[in-house]
């Protein structure tokens, strides 16, 4: 099976990748080990790290008529930061590796399943 793990991160959290290199390093170092662990897994099948929530834009159509604002849609303490797509035989496998992810420690993380509706390519 197929899920998304979602990494929710605070402003802090989006501040460290900002920061000096010492501290920076100190911050990204559980990710890059977390995604290494992943990769030598066998079970990663993509993912990345987003921009923090100042760079996100909502689109809404209604009427024909298109609405873009600036900033996230869910006015929250934590905001998405990034994503691992793995492929697990079962989704206790999935919440097992989610608990793993930096971001269980500092904010939280969101387990979904991904389903495979049959169509290819």
């Amino acid at each position: 099976m197929k899920a998304l793990i979602i990494a929710y991160e605070s402003e802090r959290d989006f501040a460290m990748r900002r920061a000096e290199k010492a501290a920076f390093n100190a911050y990204m170092g559980p990710w890059f080990e977390y995604s290494k662990e992943l990769s030598e897994a066998g079970v990663v099948r993509g993912g990345e790290a987003l921009q923090g929530p100042d760079s996100a834009t909502c689109i809404s159509v209604a009427g024909g008529r298109r609405k873009v604002e600036d900033g996230p849609f869910i006015d929250a303490k934590e905001q998405i930061g990034g994503f691992f797509l793995i492929e697990v035989p079962t989704i206790d496998d999935a919440v097992k590796w989610a608990a793993k992810c930096p971001a269980a420690a500092t904010g939280y993380v969101e387990v979904r399943d991904v389903p495979d509706y049959g169509q290819e390519g």
